[in-house]
């Protein structure tokens, strides 16, 4: 049996925990216990206490498994997944750093490591289509809208963050690379927004935000755009916070203390943005791909609206983030993909018979996409 350590036990590490625990020895660690009790119950794994943001406890904890997944918050998850390479295990993480993940590269085939990044819904799902499509296609365009949120829309935020709440207000703050006409271009985060509907979710305003990362290196198409989703009016919400500066990350003096506006403002919309044990959710993603064929020109269609799973108890977020990246860890497990070094979802959906493969995995999870082909 495979060893795998799932490196955090929030939502989405619980979900992709107990799914690879059904065939695999699973170790989940966190440093919270109440996570690691609660993810224990009726789930055969075993569970280890400790602080992630500790190097050389991690470099311990991975020596001799076979397979790591990492889901840490991302601010910690450029050093967590360099750890984990330097230890010479493979692995597939999902904690969407900031930092160009090519930088560890070199150090991956150094040690003869793969490890599978940004392998979530997206970035994740929405790479694979396009790596799997070029390999039949010069595609011209590429449009992925996409996004989480709860059923019942609570004010002010009509909203609810499946990750930490930095995470969230990074993508709000950190400029949006589009690829138009071949040249990177950039955009202010929450810039250009526009109002799509999508059955059953309803009218949803899209707008930018930095989602093409890995893509902007290595796809080669001449226009790119993602764009988040959120029901109307969070725009306006997330500016006003913005341009006042609750999201900076200067230190203040209140009273004599010096305090980060950000650290507060998370700490305040933490309870806010927090989904509650039960509370239904969902995911809805469009992603629009254009370019030619031998046979002529080709549109393609992939439709995705996902909600929260009762009988199982998990959110859509955590299902179509972790389940795609479980399903990369059964193929790199399996040696149906062992490239070595950085390996963006790009590059597995490149390869013969992977993405057939993660497709047939969600699809036996109840993670459905549609495809139309025009």
């Amino acid at each position: 049996m495979k060893k795998i350590m799932v490196l955090g036990a929030g939502m989405v590490g619980k979900a992709m925990a107990i799914d690879l625990c059904r065939e695999s020895a699973v170790t989940a660690v966190d440093k919270d216990p109440a996570a690691l009790a609660a993810l224990k119950t009726g789930s055969p794994l075993e569970t280890i206490t400790a602080d992630l943001a500790d190097t050389g406890r991690i470099a311990a904890l991975v020596a001799g498994q076979d397979l790591v997944i990492g889901a840490v918050p991302g601010f910690m998850g450029y050093r967590t997944l360099q750890t984990v390479i330097a230890a010479g295990v493979d692995c597939v993480d999902i904690s969407f750093f900031p930092e160009d993940p090519f930088g560890l590269d070199a150090l991956a085939q150094e040690k003869g490591v793969t490890a599978v990044v940004d392998c979530g819904v997206a970035p994740g799902m929405s790479n694979l289509i396009i790596g799997y499509h070029q390999r039949s296609m010069t595609i011209d365009r590429f449009e992925c809208l996409v996004g989480g949120l709860p059923m019942q829309r609570d004010w002010p935020f009509e909203y609810k963050a499946p990750f930490s709440p930095l995470d969230v207000i990074e993508e709000y703050l950190r400029p949006a690379r589009l690829v138009e006409n071949g040249q990177i271009v950039t955009r202010p985060a929450l810039s250009e927004p526009e109002l799509v509907t999508f059955p059953p979710a309803g009218t949803l305003e899209a707008f930018n935000t930095d989602g093409l990362r890995t893509l902007l290196k290595t796809a080669g198409i001449p226009n790119m755009k993602e764009k988040t989703l959120r029901y109307p009016g969070h725009i306006q919400l997330m500016k006003i916070l913005r341009e006042t500066g609750f999201f900076s990350d200067t230190p203040v003096s209140v009273q004599g203390t010096m305090v980060a506006p950000r650290e507060v403002t998370s700490r305040l919309l933490l309870p806010l943005w927090h989904l509650e044990e039960g509370e239904k959710e969902f995911t809805v993603m469009r992603i629009l791909l254009e370019g030619s064929t031998p046979a002529g020109r080709s549109i393609h269609l992939y439709s995705l609206y996902d909600v929260y799973d009762e009988p199982s108890r998990t959110s859509s977020m955590a299902r179509t983030t972790g389940y795609t990246a479980t399903a990369a860890a059964r193929l790199v497990l399996e040696g149906h993909f062992n490239r070595k070094g950085i390996c963006p979802p790009e590059y597995i959906g490149a390869a013969a018979g992977c993405f057939e493969r993660i497709l047939a995995d969600l699809a036996a999870r109840h993670v459905l996409y549609t495809h139309k082909e025009n």
